[in-house]
């Protein structure tokens, strides 16, 4: 009887089912979306050159402040001001050409009113007035036209210098050299691109990070929304910031879509460098002193048969509808349906249903060998 009664005990211990079992508590929950990006300059300018040229003259290098209108590098001006001299000479020219062909107009208007006082004493023939009264017009013309040649003299002299003012390369902005890309003697051509000389980031003070965000992760983000990231350069460190802009330009790579999400922070100390990398978080939503259950109690079902029914009750209900939770009290199991909030991976918001903090909830079934073999499409012989 002894014999029997042990064997029984044994049998009704292997047979109870075990659980793993989690507390419900009151907490926040913090809803997040993470992305790598690239630490920025909010405004960089690019400093090239109109003209091309041998490089005479550097003055400013990696990391010079600068300020708007300082010269930081100078073109061989000897070309351009050789334009400029060929310009004045022919300015000089078309004025002089003016003063000769107003002196002919004065000479061709007095000889046609003298030739109209002849032919009233019939001195002359009406052909030969007719011929003066046309010399006297064209001294005219010609007078408009060495006019509009002045002009012209004067927009190419206008150019020229404009090119020879080109040759002194100045900082659009006041900030910090970034990058240097030419050297002394070096030849620069703008022919069919403006080359870039220098990289002036106008505030190191004041960065951005360009985030690339999933588009399963950026329908939740929202300009003002706060945001936190780390940089290689100083891991145990992590930099705050505010979402500024999504922006809403596609982004595909191999077929994979990804938006451009800028984040602003500040940089008063100068440690956030142009071209870091940093592992951004973004806070999407967030919630504080709420009930909260694991998000793993949400997935069991228990697997006895005695609870196979409860289980199979409410079953296809939406993200926020039909959810429920297995509550372990004396009597054993309990479904407790609830009504499911925002989650954050860990833990699941509860807005609704019957449970308090404190109940103990099922998160997973211990099973023993046996259980394991019967649930398993092979039996006893299923393989290891």
């Amino acid at each position: 009887m002894a014999l029997v009664s042990f064997l029984a005990w044994r049998r009704w211990r292997s047979e109870k089912p075990q659980y793993v079992t989690a507390t419900v508590s009151q907490g926040s929950i913090v809803k997040t979306v993470t992305a790598t990006g690239t630490v920025n300059p909010v405004i960089t300018v690019q400093v090239g050159t109109y003209v091309s040229g041998p490089i005479t003259d550097l003055y400013v290098d990696f990391n010079s402040p600068v300020k708007a209108g300082q010269l930081m590098a100078k073109i061989d001006p000897r070309p351009f001001a050789a334009t400029v001299a060929l310009a004045k000479a022919g300015l000089a020219n078309a004025k002089a050409q003016l003063q000769k062909d107003l002196a002919n107009q004065t000479y061709q208007r007095l000889t046609y009113q003298r030739d109209v006082q002849l032919l009233a004493k019939s001195v002359i023939s009406q052909d030969q007035l007719d011929s003066q009264r046309s010399l006297a017009q064209q001294a005219d013309a010609q007078v408009a036209l060495d006019r509009a040649a002045i002009q012209q003299q004067e927009a190419s002299l206008s150019q020229a210098e404009l090119n020879l003012n080109y040759t002194n390369i100045v900082s659009p902005v006041d900030g910090t050299v970034v990058s240097r890309n030419v050297d002394v003697g070096q030849t620069v051509a703008a022919s069919f691109q403006t080359p870039t000389l220098f990289l002036v980031a106008k505030d190191l003070t004041k960065m951005q990070v360009d985030t690339n965000l999933s588009e399963s992760d950026v329908g939740g983000v929202r300009e003002g929304q706060n945001a936190s990231f780390t940089v290689d350069a100083y891991p145990r460190r992590t930099f705050n910031g505010t979402v500024a802009q999504v922006r809403q330009a596609p982004i595909t790579v191999q077929n994979v879509v990804t938006y451009d999400v800028v984040v602003n922070v500040s940089n008063p100390e100068l440690l956030l460098k142009p071209g870091m990398t940093a592992n951004v978080t973004i806070v999407t939503d967030r919630v504080d002193n709420v009930l909260r259950v694991p998000l793993q109690a949400l997935r069991f079902s228990p697997y006895r048969k005695a609870y196979a029914h409860l289980a199979a009750v409410e079953q296809g209900g939406t993200r926020h509808e039909g959810a429920a939770v297995w509550v372990q009290d004396k009597s054993g199991l309990r479904r407790v349906a609830i009504t499911r909030g925002i989650d954050d991976g860990t833990y699941v918001q509860v807005i609704g249903g019957k449970l308090t903090a404190g109940e103990v909830v099922v998160t997973d079934e211990v099973q023993t060998s046996k259980q394991a073999a019967a649930r398993s499409p092979f039996g006893m012989f299923r393989p290891r």
